[in-house]
């Protein structure tokens, strides 16, 4: 859910702390309340209040918002020539970030009916532990040199602030559309054949054991022996012997291809591709495996944490796409390529269950955005161990 406003106002450590808001808002329950896990958004007194809390480890202060982003905007209004009023603000939370907290503002400019937009990213708490916050922001920059997803425009404490595309964020549905799809498996091949900088060593299985450690390190006694994180190590180890073949192709991965981070310009039927913090080099076939997996997803339903596994792709769609995605630079791909990129994808499901589990279960330690992490953890496990011996097994 989204909600718009005309103006707000910023509360600047006026309230000491949560309690004196909670109990404001308590007192005062006429006043029209949007509330999230990290964030109400209220009017008192014909103002606006945006009242940030979750994040507030990461540098946000009790009941305020941060001047040094504040002064950010006002430096980029001003290198484009606009008159930056506060009062003149529109806020829209947007739902579905399952690491950030993410937000669109505009301000009016010159130009009548047509306002400037931009993207808040507030960084969530617990991320690094999954990734390297200074290494993230330089992948992001190298995409934008390389016209690739937003632009970079600024960075503070909590956050940063990007380029705002104006194009439309797929829903769960979009990805079974053949149309889209098609675009989405032509879109990856081009983004696994980046050449990035730095490392092009495979980053999965050391990402995963690094994440069983912190696991390991953070979870009660009860579920480590619930999660049978003691044997997660053997498990990862004997993935990565049977899935490390020579023929593997590696490439630059994106790795959280969900429908949120996909985004379309209907008019051009053009896709990009956004939030690169768990992009790496990996084998082709397990980004493969993870956007597969996410058609299991809806993240915008009252319970966004349910995955839903009767609607994974049959072998049918799976091989449609593949053919896609391995002709989409004009090679003819054989029967017999799509189907050992087919059966290798199948395979890497398991080790993509394992990485999203564990992230799940970290996250539930770490992480207040208001998802259930340790439900959706308990649901890629519970895949892994019932899909594991058939996969493998064949």
């Amino acid at each position: 859910m989204t909600m718009t406003y005309n103006y707000i106002s910023i509360y600047r450590g006026e309230f000491s702390s949560t309690f004196n808001v909670l109990a404001l808002l308590k007192f005062n329950s006429h006043l029209p309340i949007k509330k999230s896990s990290t964030t109400f958004i209220f009017y008192l007194k014909g103002k606006l209040f945006l009242f940030f809390m979750a994040v507030k480890t990461n540098g946000f202060v009790e009941g305020s918002l941060s001047d040094e982003l504040m002064n950010l905007l006002l430096n980029l209004a001003s290198e484009w020539g606009d008159v930056f009023d506060s009062s003149n603000l529109k806020v829209i939370h947007l739902s579905g970030a399952m690491t950030n907290e993410i937000y669109q503002i505009s301000w009016p400019t010159k130009m009548e009916n047509l306002p400037r937009t931009v993207l808040i990213r507030i960084y969530g708490e617990g991320v690094e532990l999954f990734f390297d916050r200074d290494e993230e922001i330089r992948t992001f920059k190298c995409m934008s040199t390389h016209g690739h997803g937003p632009k970079l425009l600024g960075q503070f404490k909590e956050g940063r602030v990007e380029e705002f595309i104006h194009a439309r964020t797929l829903s769960a549905s979009d990805l079974r559309d053949p149309e889209i799809s098609a675009l989405i498996a032509a879109k990856m091949k081009e983004f696994h054949y980046l050449d990035m900088p730095g490392s092009k060593n495979v980053v999965l299985w050391d990402r995963m054991r690094n994440w069983l450690s912190e696991a390991k390190s953070l979870c009660s006694l009860e579920h480590v022996k619930e999660f049978h994180l003691d044997k997660l190590g053997t498990e990862i180890d004997s993935l990565e012997k049977a899935l490390s073949g020579h023929h593997q192709q590696i490439g630059f991965c994106h790795n959280d291809l969900q429908y949120g981070n996909i985004m379309i310009d209907d008019k051009a039927k053009s896709i990009t591709l956004i939030d690169y913090e768990y992009a790496s080099y990996n084998p082709i076939a397990y980004d493969l495996a993870n956007h597969f997996c996410e058609m299991a997803a809806n993240y915008h339903t009252e319970k966004p944490h349910i995955l839903d596994y009767s609607k994974y792709p049959d072998q049918e769609e799976r091989l449609r796409f593949i053919h896609k995605y391995l002709g989409s630079t004009g090679h003819q791909s054989s029967d017999a390529e799509a189907k050992q990129l087919a059966d290798d994808i199948e395979k890497f499901t398991l080790a993509n269950h394992i990485f999203w589990g564990l992230w799940g279960l970290i996250s539930a330690y770490v992480n207040h955005i208001d998802f259930d992490y340790m439900e959706y953890a308990r649901q890629r496990f519970q895949q892994y161990w019932l899909r594991d011996p058939e996969i493998l097994n064949n």
